[in-house]
């Protein structure tokens, strides 16, 4: 097998991430320990942002696997592949990741399939090896390697939840949106707007909010409304920004559109 480039999974520089809560602390803890760790929390509520700046503090590699229906345990692995040569292995993220002492980041693990995300489990408990059955390789465990996963509890479902089977294999950490004046700050740096704006912003997701459950799925997200931010920041009008950005990706409902419209309205 080649030499791996540890360098090209390093986050060079600091990401923008305001802490909420103790969840560095937490996360500096169970790192320490190797403990595999799942994060809960909404769409687009900085989960991700969270792990890139963990790895940055780190200074350790980070694997990023965006996880989806049609994930097959091979493409988490690896598999052979065919060329001029011959066929040869391939690793696949997770493989890699044990290899080379990284963090291994599984996104929304839950859009996985099971049989998928099964293959994690030798990583997950004291024996820390990846079996490769199709090479017939047992792989041990970098001492540096840790898996974090995310998903979102709120579209939980019969046929879209993780196995207790895998979730007692990990240390949760809760994720939220921040409070406002946090979340104000978050919008005003990333969407490099002015505090005014990012806090109509905010109040205007305050409101989607609460119609969670009530003709929502979710509401605006922290993402969301730095994407309104950043159209505002690019010249567009406020009320556009808003449009595109918050109110049409969240609902095809009429009623609902007209609620979201109305919310933007009274700030705009």
């Amino acid at each position: 097998m080649s030499e791996i480039d540890n360098d090209q999974y390093l986050i060079k520089e600091e990401p923008y991430y305001r802490s909420v809560s103790n969840e560095v602390e937490k996360y500096q803890a169970a790192y320490k320990a190797r403990m595999p760790v799942m994060l809960k929390g909404p769409t687009g509520c900085g989960k991700s942002r969270f792990v890139e700046y963990m790895a940055w503090k780190l200074q350790k590699p980070l694997i990023t696997v965006a996880c989806n229906e049609d994930m097959t345990a091979s493409d988490l692995v690896g598999r052979f592949l065919l060329d001029i040569n011959g066929t040869k292995w391939q690793d696949g993220p997770l493989t890699v990741a044990a290899r080379i002492g990284a963090i291994c980041y599984l996104d929304e693990v839950v859009e996985a399939r099971q049989d998928t995300t099964v293959v994690i489990h030798p990583l997950t408990d004291h024996r820390r090896v990846l079996p490769l059955e199709k090479k017939g390789e047992l792989v041990q465990a970098h001492p540096d390697f840790q898996i974090v996963i995310s998903y979102n509890p709120g579209y939980q479902s019969l046929m879209k939840d993780l196995k207790q089977s895998t979730k007692q294999r990990f240390g949760g950490v809760n994720f939220d949106y921040p409070e406002a004046a946090t979340e104000v700050d978050i919008v005003a740096h990333e969407g490099n707007v002015e505090r005014d704006l990012a806090e109509k912003l905010v109040q205007i997701a305050h409101r989607s909010r609460n119609l969670k459950g009530h003709g929502l799925d979710e509401g605006m997200s922290t993402r969301l409304l730095v994407y309104a931010a950043q159209l505002v920041a690019g010249g567009i009008d406020a009320k556009a920004a808003c449009e595109m950005a918050l109110v049409t990706p969240l609902t095809d409902d009429p009623d609902m559109r007209d609620t979201l419209d109305a919310a933007v309205n009274t700030y705009f």
